[in-house]
């Protein structure tokens, strides 16, 4: 059922990085286009090779989340020094020995919440450079097996610099439920340390 789950999460977590990196004003709105799902509007990615980059990297992580190795997923916003200015961060709770039927329509009624809160969390985030990049980052509970996983060679070390201080947390939604616990909340630098590296305060 491990694989079921990882199915409707993954289909979720495309949809949701595309919409934070939308809500975020990186690139123009003729990027992306309109589309339903969970019966919500959301943006998918228009531009081919924006488009390209969220899909690989999000279902590349199946294998990973299907045998339970994937503990956090990150969309990271960086300055022009490659400094992290903001992270979104979905942790994840899949339970590998979960025996029943996946309730699918149940787990897309849970995840739809997460949609509609990020669609109104604009205030919660960080007015950034103009000149900032982002990436997408998975932390693996361990290390994967190169001998019954394919294409780990996809996924390289990141050279992600770290903060000084511990951020400062924002929650924005969560649910605990079987066979799926999920969070969603965002990491800023502190206050100085913001400043710093350029953010500009609200």
């Amino acid at each position: 059922m491990a694989g079921e789950t990882a199915r409707v999460l993954l289909e979720f977590l495309e949809v949701a990085i595309t919409s934070i990196v939308f809500l975020k004003g990186l690139y123009p709105s003729g990027a992306f286009e309109r589309r339903r799902y969970m019966n919500l509007l959301v943006h998918k990615a228009a531009h081919p090779e924006l488009r390209e980059y969220i899909h690989s990297a999000v279902s590349g992580l199946y294998p990973f989340i299907e045998k339970g190795l994937v503990e956090r997923v990150a969309v990271i916003f960086f300055n022009s020094d490659g400094i992290p200015l903001e992270r979104f961060i979905f942790k994840i709770q899949v339970n590998q020995s979960y025996g029943s039927q996946v309730e699918e329509a149940q787990l897309e009624f849970s995840l739809r919440s997460f949609l509609v809160k990020l669609s109104v969390s604009q205030t919660l985030t960080k007015v950034l450079p103009s000149d900032c990049r982002w990436e997408i980052t998975a932390y693996f509970r361990a290390l994967p097996d190169t001998t019954t996983i394919k294409n780990v060679e996809l996924w390289i070390p990141t050279d992600t610099k770290q903060w000084q201080q511990p951020p400062l947390l924002t929650p924005i939604k969560s649910m605990s439920s079987e066979p799926l616990g999920l969070q969603l909340y965002l990491e800023h630098p502190s206050e100085s340390e913001f400043q710093k590296f350029g953010g500009q305060a609200l």
